[in-house]
């Protein structure tokens, strides 16, 4: 992040384009918010650019429509913000989401996501077992 850049001013700017895609579909804000280099990394080690990450946001926002976000904890440290929520679709299953978003020049270049469907919660506590 720049010297102008503060965490607060990141974990504002993240929270303003998120909660604005979640309550009207607008992608823009969140668009904006993105650098040109930006990367979307999933679990399963795939990542997709920022063209591939929005045009995948854009065709789900039908299905995603009147989805519920609760969030639970935002952390920011000098480059980083890490968003934990709580989502849930009017009629679908519940899930939990870890974002790691790392700011560059006061923009996102690279997010982490991590998502647990809620109910399958109890059952991954313990995959280490045998």
């Amino acid at each position: 992040m720049t010297t102008q850049s503060t965490p607060t001013d990141a974990v504002d700017s993240l929270t303003a384009a998120f909660a604005g895609l979640v309550a009207t579909g607008d992608v823009e804000p969140v668009e904006r918010l993105l650098r040109p280099d930006f990367v979307h990394h999933r679990p399963d080690a795939t990542t997709s650019t920022k063209e591939q990450w929005l045009a995948a946001v854009r065709s789900s926002l039908e299905r995603i429509g009147g989805m519920e976000v609760e969030v639970e904890h935002v952390l920011a440290t000098d480059e980083h913000v890490v968003m934990h929520t709580r989502r849930r679709l009017p009629d679908g299953p519940e899930i939990t989401v870890v974002d790691i978003c790392r700011f560059e020049d006061g923009m996102i270049a690279e997010i982490w996501e991590i998502i647990e469907p809620a109910a399958e919660a109890a059952a991954h506590l313990s995959w280490w077992d045998a």
